[in-house]
C-alpha cells in the first residue's frame, strides 16, 4: 500500500518538524559544552573541548572509519542474530502454551545477565578476535526487546479480527500469517530501533575486553590509555553516529514497509 504524493509530502515535513527540536538542542548542548570549557579553562585530561574533539576527528577521520567498519560488522550480525532469536522464540510462545513458561523464564534470566560478565566468557568461547564473541553479547542484548515486543504484537490483535478468522475456519497457521504477524510488524521494527543502539552498545563495550587490534573498541581504550582524550571522544562520536545511522536506517525500511502506519501515526499526533 502506497500513500499518495501529497500525504507522503507532508509525512516527510512531520518528519523534519520533529527532527528539528533534537537538532537545535544538540547544537546547543555542544555550543554550551565549548563555552564552559573555555570560560573554566578545564583541562583536555578531564574533559576536552568539542572544537578539539571535531579537529581530532578531522586527523584521525580514515583510522576511525576502519576501526568503524570492522565494528559494523559485528553489530550488524549481531543484531540479525538476536532479532531472528527474539522472534522465533516469541512465535513459540504465543503457539505452545506449554513451553511459555520455561522460555520466559530463560529469557528474562539471559536479560538480567551484564555485558561486562557476558564479554570475557563469550570472548573465551568463540576466541578474542572471532567476530562472534562480539556478536554474541549484542545478540543477547537485542534478543529480550524483540522477544517482548513481538509476543505483545502477536497478542495485541482486534478480536473482531480473530472472530472473522473463525467464522471462515482459517487454521492456525492462517490466523498468524495473516493476522498475528502483520500486526506485530510495528513492534518488529520498535525492536529494530532499540536493538540497532543496544547492538552498538555491546559491541563496543565487549571490545574493551580485546578484540581485533583495527576495531572501533579497542581504538577508544587504546587513545583513553595513552591519554590521548581527544581522540578516544572522537571514536566514541564515531559510535553514536554509527548508533543514529543504524537507527536511520531501520526507519527508513520502516517507511517503505510500513507507510500506512507512518501516515496513521502522523495524523494521530
Amino acid at each position: 500500500m502506497s500513500l499518495p504524493e501529497g500525504e507522503s509530502r507532508n509525512s516527510t515535513w512531520s518528519y523534519m518538524a520533529l527532527a528539528l527540536p533534537a537538532i537545535l538542542a544538540g547544537l546547543a548542548i555542544v555550543g554550551l559544552w565549548q563555552l564552559l570549557v573555555m570560560a573554566f579553562k578545564v583541562d583536555s585530561f578531564i574533559l576536552p573541548a568539542p572544537s578539539a574533539i571535531a579537529a581530532a576527528l578531522s586527523l584521525k577521520w580514515q583510522e576511525i572509519l576502519s576501526a568503524s567498519v570492522v565494528t559494523v560488522e559485528a553489530v550488524v550480525l549481531g543484531l540479525v542474530l538476536g532479532s531472528v532469536t527474539g522472534l522465533i522464540t516469541a512465535l513459540l510462545v504465543n503457539r505452545f502454551r506449554s513451553v511459555a513458561v520455561p522460555l520466559v523464564t530463560a529469557a528474562v534470566v539471559l536479560n538480567c545477565a551484564p555485558i561486562v560478565a557476558l564479554a570475557p566468557i563469550f570472548n573465551a568461547w568463540f576466541g578474542v578476535t572471532n567476530i562472534m564473541s562480539k556478536a554474541a553479547v549484542a545478540a543477547v542484548m537485542v534478543f529480550f526487546p524483540m522477544f517482548v515486543n513481538v509476543s505483545r504484537g502477536l497478542t495485541a490483535v482486534a478480536p473482531i479480527q480473530l472472530e472473522f478468522m473463525d467464522t471462515v475456519a482459517a487454521s492456525a497457521r492462517q490466523v498468524l500469517l495473516m493476522v498475528r504477524l502483520p500486526n506485530s510488524l510495528p513492534y518488529i521494527f520498535t525492536a529494530l530501533r532499540l536493538g540497532a543502539t543496544l547492538a552498538v552498545i555491546g559491541v563496543i563495550v565487549t571490545e574493551y575486553f580485546g578484540g581485533p587490534r583495527n576495531a572501533l573498541g579497542i581504538y577508544i581504550a587504546y587513545q583513553a590509555a595513552l591519554p590521548r582524550l581527544a581522540e578516544a571522544w572522537a571514536g566514541i562520536v564515531a559510535a553514536c553516529i554509527l548508533g543514529l545511522v543504524l537507527y536511520g536506517l531501520v526507519s527508513l525500511v520502516e517507511r517503505f514497509v510500513m507507510p500506512w502506519h507512518k501516515a496513521m501515526h502522523a495524523e494521530s499526533e
